[in-house]
């Protein structure tokens, strides 16, 4: 769990948890063009499946004073640059982080863990 200090005068503890700061960060990697979803894991589609999504998932928080570590697991939709994905993945969740919770973030390291194929692609037919 994070903890915030203010520099004003101190009236109580602020605490974020670290589930706050991965959803941060997993909304932030879902706005990138090309980033389909986190891999899905039998916890997460239940949960699904119940209604309840879960958008810290494929994200785990590292946090070390008042330092952020990252680390995030996505698939990558057919035809987008990896590389290129990645690297805007790895900047939108530093500005969001940065943005929203007031830590720094010391790395995002992102984990690409399959790419989709369009579903609409169906096989050509040799006939």
């Amino acid at each position: 769990m994070a903890e915030i200090q203010s520099a004003a005068e101190s009236i109580g503890q602020i605490q974020i948890a670290d589930e706050v700061i991965a959803v941060i960060a997993g909304t932030a990697a879902l706005e990138i063009d090309g980033v389909v979803a986190a891999p899905n894991h039998f916890a997460y589609d239940v949960a699904e499946i119940l209604g309840r999504k879960n958008l810290s998932k494929g994200v785990k928080i590292n946090v070390n004073g008042n330092e952020v570590s990252v680390e995030l697991h996505m698939i990558v939709k057919f035809g987008y640059k990896v590389q290129d994905v990645a690297a805007a993945v790895q900047q939108r969740v530093t500005t969001a982080i940065e943005t929203m919770v007031g830590l720094s973030v010391a790395e995002v390291n992102v984990n690409v863990s399959g790419v989709q194929m369009e579903k609409d692609r169906q096989p050509k037919d040799d006939k």
